[in-house]
């Protein structure tokens, strides 16, 4: 994946390579690659686009631990977790299928899914019946990243096929070099926009492109309810923390309808520790980030499950208000994030990116609070009292406290 000059992406290019892999075993005859993933579309014009993604979209995607072996069985077996575990009722709707689920395209140009995809319209029905939503990937090219049948030349078609299995989110994704001029993606982005507006159906549309050409000055202008900022995320602290706190500066081109994608949540694929997941999951709620999972359901630790389901965590980044978090201090290695709540409260981060434990502190003229204030611990869900001026705690290695406050 070529290396992009914007201030905000990261260098990581393992996904794009994994992609290549598969799309070379093609080449030589290795058989079909399966693998699906959803992600947003729009409405039409803004005010839809605001109802349809109101808040920051919340799901699963299965990329990260499934990758080409995603099939059917696969995504049936993952709406059931959805339910079971609890997910669903926390807000997780969207189940997206990412690359590889592409077969053919008949005489007429009507894509059709490959052999692990029997009956995509049944699979659908099947996840609207447990009060899901189904997602599905496409491209703008001729191909996709692993080498499938991509929707260039063929926006209106696959936009139809779509509304006609019951997608409700389609993951756009640029494969191919990025172009000299922004028209040409710009373009490329509003066509499918219009196609997937006159089929009627409600598709939300995610802009993966990496946040090459600035996309979050032009992407509601194109139909996006959400986009990638960034390249691909990992299963790594560093990586992660590049990705997240590079964020700050963004905070502006989010809100209802329109949001800053950093990537999905890496939390439960088994590369980062407690408190590092928590981290992740602190951060991109305070980011109003789309929580879009990718660990395998099935096989949660009860801690993997209490971070996701966190409700507390969650109504940050699922606020009404719809405000992207930013930095307000920092000192080395050590942040003070704040997101401005819909109450009239402020939700504080205090994140320690050093290998030791630290006391941090938040002075409340920070976050324009003048006088004493309450103070509730998100992950401990506990009340901490009433505070005068600051509030202090120490912080795990690579950890987080993360607290509401709120002005008397």
């Amino acid at each position: 994946m070529p290396r992009s000059q914007d201030t905000f992406r990261t260098s990581s290019t393992t996904k794009r390579n994994q992609r290549r892999v598969l799309s070379g075993m093609l080449s030589q005859g290795m058989g079909l690659l399966i693998y699906m993933t959803v992600a947003g579309c729009f409405l039409g014009a803004a005010g839809a686009q605001e109802k349809l993604a109101a808040t920051p979209p919340m799901g699963w995607n299965s990329w990260n631990h499934f990758a080409e072996r995603i099939d059917d069985k696969m995504v049936r077996e993952t709406a059931d977790a959805l339910v079971s575990t609890g997910l669903k009722d926390a807000g997780y709707i969207y189940l997206n299928i990412d690359d590889t689920w592409e077969g053919d395209r008949d005489a007429t140009g009507v894509i059709h899914p490959n052999a692990k995809f029997p009956d995509m319209k049944a699979l659908a029905d099947y996840v609207h019946s447990k009060g899901l939503k189904l997602g599905i990937y496409s491209s703008p090219g001729p191909k996709t990243c692993a080498g499938f049948e991509g929707s260039l030349g063929h926006e209106d078609h696959d936009a139809q096929t779509y509304a006609q299995w019951g997608i409700d989110y389609l993951k756009y994704d640029w494969c191919q070099q990025p172009p000299s001029n922004v028209e040409e993606m710009k373009n490329a982005y509003t066509k499918m926009h219009e196609a997937l507006k006159k089929t009627g159906r409600p598709i939300i549309l995610s802009l993966c492109q990496y946040g090459w050409n600035k996309v979050w000055d032009w992407g509601p202008s194109v139909g996006g309810n959400l986009w990638r900022t960034t390249g691909d995320i990992s299963d790594r602290y560093s990586v992660m923390a590049e990705i997240g706190f590079n964020q700050n500066g963004l905070e502006t081109f989010a809100g209802p309808g329109h949001w800053n994608d950093p990537d999905m949540l890496e939390v439960g694929t088994g590369g980062m520790n407690e408190d590092e997941y928590r981290t992740h999951f602190s951060l991109w709620a305070m980011l109003a980030a789309p929580l879009i999972a990718g660990n395998d359901l099935t096989k949660m630790t009860p801690y993997t499950v209490e971070i996701l389901t966190n409700r507390e965590v969650i109504a940050v980044d699922q606020d009404p208000a719809g405000k992207q978090g930013f930095r307000i201090a920092q000192e080395g290695p050590f942040e003070v994030w704040m997101k401005p709540m819909a109450d009239g409260s402020r939700v504080v981060g205090l994140f320690n990116r050093q290998r030791t434990v630290e006391q941090m502190t938040v002075n409340f003229s920070q976050i324009g609070i003048h006088s004493v204030a309450t103070v509730r611990d998100l992950w401990l869900k506990k009340d901490l009292g009433t505070f005068s001026g600051k509030y202090s705690a120490y912080v795990p290695s690579h950890g987080v406290v993360l607290v509401k406050i709120k002005g008397e």
